[in-house]
């Protein structure tokens, strides 16, 4: 009986090995099957450089035609960029040269009694500059400067310059000349006219301010069709805000004088008229200097010229990169004919 027993219980056994083994060899050709098909479609995925080369010389008409259509279209767009000057000037800080020092030694020695009184006695060439930079490029500025000299024609309508009689070139197609009337085509709520804010954004890419860090020099560029008017615009454009700021610098120390003056009346001990007689002189000093200095905030160091050179376009590199532009489509196009084929 125990015989049995123990024949059966062996059967039992054999038969559980025999269920993993099989098992296991399942899952061994699962896993072996699995991999199998990543390293298929690993090397479906896989980029062939053979074929790819292949598929390329294969359009190699298609790619010279296509590159050549943009090397000619490069070609004509180049040439059909009008020629650009740069007019240029070079400025250091006129401030920074003295002539305030006297009003910055009173500044340290009333300045607290000048602030109080809404008196202000500077004493920063430096600052001076830098407003004078920021005023130059600021809307109100420019606005003023295109009205004061008449630029909205030539900034607007001006497409070209003729070498040969020196004289700008205006389309038609926007400005009359004849009958000094604006011919644009344009939608609300823009007005046949250029607005004093389009003409600000217009002349805004065409100056260029920047100031060295190191040697505090001020160099402003202008960019224009015509070499002359350049350097004519810039000329102006200096002598406007050296004018802007001598203006604002003289009103500001009368009124100081005023208000000093008015002060004076009503003040009863001695020690302080003293103190406001030394402020009333020295903003007597600065209005005087005012007057005498003609460039009052930028010294010109390297006066504008008439550039005899152009600054642009680049028409050898708007011809390569167009070429460039062109081959690297056309290749695109080919390889995509070529697998969406396959």
């Amino acid at each position: 009986m125990s015989k049995t027993i123990d024949n059966s219980e062996a059967n039992n056994n054999h038969g559980t090995n025999e269920q993993s083994n099989a098992a296991s060899i399942a899952q061994q050709q699962m896993f072996l099957a699995q991999m199998q098909q990543n390293q298929l479609q690993a090397q479906d995925d896989e980029i062939d450089l053979g074929e790819l080369w292949r598929a390329v010389w294969a359009g190699k008409f298609t790619i010279i035609a296509i590159s050549f259509i943009f090397a000619v279209a490069s070609i004509f767009f180049a040439l059909s960029k009008p020629d650009v000057y740069k007019a240029s000037a070079i400025s250091a800080p006129a401030s920074a040269e003295g002539g305030a020092g006297g009003l910055g030694a009173l500044a340290g020695q009333f300045g607290g009694l000048a602030s109080m009184a809404g008196i202000n006695l500077g004493g920063g060439g430096g600052d001076k500059t830098a407003l004078a930079l920021e005023i130059l490029k600021s809307r109100s500025f420019i606005e003023n400067f295109i009205a004061k000299h008449a630029l909205l024609v030539p900034l607007m309508a001006g497409e070209n310059w003729d070498v040969a009689t020196d004289t700008l070139m205006l389309n038609n197609e926007l400005y009359d000349q004849v009958n000094s009337k604006w011919l644009r085509d344009v939608k609300p709520p823009k007005k046949v006219e250029p607005s004093s804010w389009e003409a600000y954004k217009e002349f805004s890419k065409l100056l260029s301010v920047s100031q060295d860090k190191t040697t505090s020099m001020v160099t402003i560029e202008i960019e224009y069709f015509s070499p002359t008017m350049a350097k004519q615009w810039l000329t102006w454009l200096i002598s406007d805000i050296n004018g802007f700021m001598r203006d604002q610098d003289q009103k500001e120390a009368q009124d100081s004088i005023d208000y000093l003056t008015n002060q004076l009346e009503n003040i009863q001990v001695t020690t302080m008229e003293t103190v406001f007689y030394q402020l009333i002189e020295e903003q007597t000093k600065n209005m005087m200097l005012t007057k005498v200095k003609a460039e009052y905030v930028l010294k010109t160091i390297d006066p504008p010229q008439v550039p005899d050179e152009k600054a642009g376009p680049k028409r050898a590199l708007i011809v390569v990169l167009g070429t460039m532009l062109g081959g690297m489509l056309s290749v695109l196009i080919v390889l995509i004919r070529y697998f969406s084929k396959k």
